[in-house]
């Protein structure tokens, strides 16, 4: 997650997603699914000495890793809980983000409804999710590249195509949809794109699972560090009003 946020795409997303919520100073902004704590340290920047920024993981290894890179941060406080039952007070919040997590909850619907309750009237909410159907990777070999998509979609990612419906399902939750993005984060080097879309892993276990032959997979994954490498999905940013 470190990685993905640090790269050349991660940060121009985030940015964009950090600057649309118009966060203030004396705000109270919430991270849900903050994960290692990487945008905590600008949101409290933006709140400033008389805000607070409340950081919510169910994961103890996340959490830890956020409590120590927030560690002398006025204002900032991590707590553990689940994204369907937020450990917050209703109508606390004047700003809140959710970053590439719906796509991985039990039920997407649920946790918007959590964050309706959170918000006070007005508060702005950030949602950024992917759409795996549009993930492209170049090869020679195009049938093995779209049953890799297909595989990613069906299988990998609870999810696969939230990001095309964020807009919808914030209405459904009360929000007014403000503003509706796209990005597509490029991945040029054959490294990050392994280690950020799990190209090797994810191929293994298509294979493994029969959605790919064996011998075409592996020619497919080997023949994609060789040369000029190319990869890219579509990424999917609402801002929507309390």
């Amino acid at each position: 997650m470190l990685r993905t946020a640090a790269g050349r795409a991660g940060r121009a997303y985030k940015r964009e997603l950090i600057d649309l919520l118009d966060i203030r100073q004396g705000q109270t902004a919430l991270d849900v699914g903050c994960g290692p704590g990487t945008d905590l340290a600008v949101l409290a920047e933006r709140v400033g000495a008389r805000g607070s920024v409340i950081g919510v993981d169910r994961d103890p290894a996340m959490l830890a890793e956020a409590r120590r890179r927030t560690e002398g941060l006025p204002g900032v406080e991590i707590r553990e809980g689940d994204a369907h039952a937020l450990p917050v007070e209703p109508g606390t919040v004047d700003r809140a983000k959710v970053d590439r997590v719906l796509m991985h909850v039990a039920e997407p619907a649920d946790v918007l409804t959590q964050l309706h309750r959170a918000t006070r009237p007005g508060a702005l909410i950030g949602l950024v999710e992917p759409d795996w159907d549009t993930l492209v990777v170049d090869a020679e070999d195009l049938e093995t590249s779209r049953a890799f998509t297909r595989y990613t979609t069906a299988e990998v990612v609870r999810h696969a195509t939230i990001g095309r419906g964020l807009a919808r399902l914030a209405e459904r939750a009360g929000f007014h949809v403000e503003t509706v993005r796209a990005t597509t984060p490029v991945f040029r080097d054959f490294q990050d794109a392994d280690h950020i879309l799990g190209l090797g892993r994810n191929t293994q276990r298509a294979i493994e699972a029969g959605h790919i032959d064996r011998d075409r997979g592996r020619r497919w994954f080997a023949g994609l560090a060789r040369g000029a490498f190319f990869a890219s999905f579509s990424l999917v940013s609402v801002i929507c009003s309390r």
